[in-house]
Formats: C-alpha cells, sequence, structure tokens
C-alpha cells in the first residue's frame, strides 16, 4: 500500500513540470470525444462538452498484471489520454510496467515527455544515454521504493535483473508522450529502410541486417 502511495505521489510530482511540454489548459477539463459534431477541438482531440462528461471519463485500472511473454519479457500497460479521455489537455499520463525474471523495457524514447519512474516490486538495473557528441551512460540499479528520472527525448531502458517478477509505475509529462522503441523503429519500419545503408551506419554485415529486419518486421506485423 505504502509503494502504490509513493506512486500516485510522484505522478503528482510529474504534473507539476508538465506544462512545460504541453499547452496549459483554459478550463477545468476537456475530456476527449470522436464526435467532432459535438465538441470543440483542443490539443490534438475534439472536447466533450462538460455538461456530458461523467466519472468514468477520468478512471482506469492497472490492477491487474500485464502478460509478459514474449521476446522482451515485458509488458507496458499505458494510462494516456486513449485510455483516459479527461486527461486532454492536463499534460500527464502514467504507465505500469510489469518485468519478467531478466524481462527489460528495451532502449526506446518518449519524444514528448519526461519520465519519473518508481519501482513498486523487484530490483530493476536502468539508465539513460546523453545526446551527441558524449552519449554518456547514467546507469542506476533501483530497488523497491526507488525512484530515477528519464529526461526528455532521451534513449532509455530497465532490465529486472532479479530472479523474481517486477513491477514499476512511471508518471509522464505528456498526455501522450510517445514512445520509439529503438530496434523496433530501426529494423522494423514499413517499408524497410535500406539495408545497404543500415549496414554502413551500424557498421555491420548487410546480411546481418537483413536477418534483423525480417525478425523484427515478423514481430512486429
Amino acid at each position: 500500500m505504502k509503494s502504490f502511495l509513493l506512486a500516485f505521489a510522484l505522478l503528482a510530482l510529474a504534473s507539476s513540470f508538465a506544462s512545460a511540454f504541453d499547452p496549459s489548459p483554459l478550463q477545468d477539463f476537456c475530456v476527449a470525444v470522436d464526435d467532432p459534431l459535438h465538441g470543440v477541438f483542443v490539443n490534438g482531440k475534439f472536447c466533450k462538452d462538460p455538461k456530458l462528461a461523467k466519472a468514468e471519463d477520468f478512471f482506469f485500472s492497472v490492477k491487474n498484471p500485464g502478460n509478459t511473454n514474449n521476446p522482451v519479457g515485458s509488458n507496458v500497460t499505458a494510462v494516456n489520454v486513449e485510455q483516459i479521455p479527461g486527461l486532454n489537455t492536463l499534460g500527464i499520463s502514467a504507465v505500469r510496467i510489469d518485468y519478467a525474471p531478466y524481462g527489460q523495457n528495451p532502449p526506446h524514447t518518449h519524444p514528448r515527455g519526461t519520465e519519473i519512474l518508481v519501482v513498486l516490486e523487484g530490483t530493476l538495473l536502468v539508465g539513460f544515454v546523453t545526446s551527441n557528441p558524449d552519449n554518456k551512460l547514467f546507469t542506476k540499479v533501483l530497488n523497491k521504493g526507488d525512484v530515477f528520472v528519464f529526461p526528455i527525448g532521451l534513449i532509455h531502458f530497465q532490465f529486472n535483473i532479479g530472479k523474481t517478477n517486477a513491477v514499476a509505475v512511471a508518471g509522464l509529462s505528456s498526455q501522450n508522450p510517445g514512445v520509439i522503441t529503438i530496434a523496433n523503429a530501426v529494423f522494423g519500419s514499413d517499408p524497410a529502410i535500406n539495408p545497404d545503408f543500415l549496414a554502413k551506419a551500424f557498421q555491420l554485415d548487410v546480411k546481418v541486417v537483413k536477418d534483423l529486419q525480417a525478425k523484427f518486421w515478423m514481430d512486429g506485423n
């Protein structure tokens, strides 16, 4: 219970710096709605008439563990404007991340949000890499109750180094921070990036690149 209270406190903290990236709302809330005939377009979504808003517009549950039976051994349950329409214009979102033993949330970036992560169970090796030319790695082993921040736009990762399942929650400073998983984007793009170009960029044999492209394209399609 204390872990969850800490997690929600961190989500509240994340909202304090959210306005640096998402536009500040000019009304109490703007519940996203898919019907343009009965709404006002604000920040990428149409707003429901406030008189029609209901509690369910501001609610979503992450009490159930995600399925980690996949190649990377992790599952990210997003809680953004797509799951909670009431988050529209509020500049904050969250995720629950479940990790199987030795599972990982592979290197990725959030182009529109800083992330603050708190470990609820298990032990994680986490880190991020700064931009060119330094490409400096900042890394830390986190245990239950520990907190770590991943700055906006930087490549980062989490790896469960324990023999048991791990769980973390994170707040992000955007209602829809986006995610770009590096390997999927580079080797699993549709259509595929020219393998000769990637071979030179990554200093790999073209055959290796083509094998990676076949694997990631198949996993993602």
